[in-house]
């Protein structure tokens, strides 16, 4: 690794640990994102094997499950939040930075309108940082009016959105695309919880679907369009979809 810098200043401050501070500059690591009610958290054991499993292929460590809700619940202590959105930030030499901000609504998000970007994310397994790719598309597509961005090869073929996993309702099956994408938290909680199929899907399939959704940390959302192609709010898929993310249990921390 590069040695740190021997000193570093934030606005002309010198910053309280540079070696942390350098290892952030870096840009390489990974994270989490997750929601937290009353301390406890849908899919406890997915964040921690995500973070195991990124430490051990990024860094060549494991990560103890216990250090990281120390660090989770310290962190909910001090910023005196029961309910909050939380991140776990992972970098070199395994030091880790826990965030903690105002919680996401609960319940059904805004109905989304998208846009598709040619892009994939390199490591998509990997929940990682620098995400310049995903944040250019992402901020391409807001600025020219629309939510979110969907990922897609130089085929056309549909791999996520560029903060979420997205999916495809052909009335008998929620359809996930099989490209290479991160198996988002909320995505692996609901795949087994709905009648789910992975397979290919391209942007000349897009017609022959009746509804899509996006699903993230913070929401789950109907698709209302992707550019010119219309899909209907299906209220009935919703509920399910939602009520099948709604009896996760939650998971103490």
């Amino acid at each position: 690794m590069t040695t740190p810098p021997a000193h570093i200043e934030i606005d002309g401050v010198p910053a309280a640990d540079p070696g942390l501070l350098a290892a952030l500059m870096t840009g390489f690591g990974h994270f989490t994102a997750m929601q937290v009610r009353d301390g406890r958290v849908k899919g406890l054991d997915l964040h921690l094997d995500r973070l195991d499993r990124a430490t051990r292929e990024l860094f060549g460590q494991e990560l103890d499950g216990k250090r990281i809700r120390a660090l989770l619940t310290g962190a909910l202590e001090a910023s005196g939040r029961r309910n909050a959105s939380a991140r776990v930030y992972v970098y070199p030499d395994v030091r880790i930075v826990v965030t903690v901000a105002e919680p996401a609504p609960d319940g059904l998000g805004d109905p989304q309108r998208l846009t598709t970007a040619e892009y994939w994310r390199p490591a998509p397994h990997i929940k990682h940082l620098g995400g310049f790719g995903q944040a250019y598309h992402r901020e391409a597509a807001q600025r020219a009016g629309y939510d979110e961005a969907v990922l897609t090869s130089p085929y056309g073929e549909i791999a996520e959105g560029a903060i979420t996993n997205i999916a495809f309702w052909d009335g008998t099956s929620v359809v996930w695309p099989s490209a290479p994408c991160l198996r988002g938290i909320a995505m692996s909680l609901l795949e087994p919880r709905l009648e789910s199929v992975r397979r290919p899907v391209t942007l000349a399939d897009l017609s022959g679907y009746r509804a899509a959704f996006v699903t993230n940390s913070r929401s789950i959302a109907p698709v209302t369009a992707i550019d010119e192609v219309a899909f209907a709010v299906d209220e009935e898929l919703m509920r399910r979809v939602y009520s099948a993310y709604d009896s996760v249990e939650w998971d103490e921390l």
